[in-house]
């Protein structure tokens, strides 16, 4: 799993990200308006935003809920706003931490997230301690059944893609950011379904976990994902599919 975010795999395969669909909405809605105050409304100009707008889409957000949240980061309409902020740091294991929240109280979040970790084994660290140790990388998942491995390859790699590999009951294609929407228009092109896309940070090397750590980790992961100001979080771990299927009994 070297250079790839086993915490993403662990998410989708388990559907650990939150499934309450109020949750989702909460969330989504603060990285529209913050996404929105950073580079403005059009999304056509505004990648960041374009992307939220997307993950909206699929989670089958109302479209006036993703005008009024945009509307309020521009400023056309009054609210509250927010901005994000970024936290690194170490886990169990001396794994790498990388949390990307979006908040409308900087002291509140940072509060929260230092006593996470302080509770669950890990510690807060300085600015550029670890975001050294990941890439930024587009992330795009096509459903396996019935997709021609061959095809989505070929047109893959001719718009831009790094790899493309299969990962449980989907295919993960990976590129630069900046060949991103290229990519997902040329993918959509060719026919392909678009599961999931994102920028996300995946780690240039990996921490093997035992079986101990890995409970500690996953513990760890899942209440930092469960804090409302948080956006993302990435991690460097690997844990074996051994230590897992343990886990998962």
């Amino acid at each position: 799993m070297s250079g790839h975010s086993k915490w993403s795999t662990i998410k989708r395969k388990k559907g650990a990200a939150d499934q309450k669909r109020g949750k989702e909405f909460s969330k989504l809605i603060r990285v529209i308006v913050a996404a929105a105050r950073e580079g403005g409304g059009d999304i056509e100009s505004n990648g960041k935003l374009r992307t939220a707008i997307d993950k909206a889409r699929s989670i089958n957000m109302p479209k006036d809920t993703m005008t009024q949240a945009i509307k309020r980061g521009t400023g056309e309409i009054e609210g509250m706003q927010f901005e994000e902020l970024n936290y690194e740091g170490y886990g169990p294991g001396g794994i790498a931490l990388l949390i990307e929240t979006v908040t409308d109280n900087r002291n509140r979040t940072t509060a929260d997230i230092r006593h996470l970790l302080s509770k669950y084994g890990g510690s807060l660290g300085e600015t550029g301690c670890v975001q050294w140790m990941f890439n930024k990388k587009g992330v795009i998942y096509v459903p396996a059944a019935g997709t021609d491995e061959d095809k989505l390859t070929e047109i893959g790699i001719e718009a831009g893609a790094d790899d493309v590999a299969r990962e449980d009951e989907s295919f993960r294609v990976t590129c630069e950011p900046s060949d991103f929407e290229t990519l997902k228009k040329a993918l959509e092109a060719g026919g392909f379904k678009i599961e999931e896309s994102e920028i996300s940070m995946e780690p240039q090397t990996t921490i093997k976990l035992d079986r101990k750590q890995a409970e500690s980790v996953l513990r760890l992961m899942g209440m930092i994902e469960e804090n409302d100001d948080v956006e993302n979080v990435y991690s460097n771990f690997d844990i074996s599919d051994e230590i897992m299927a343990q886990l998962d009994q």
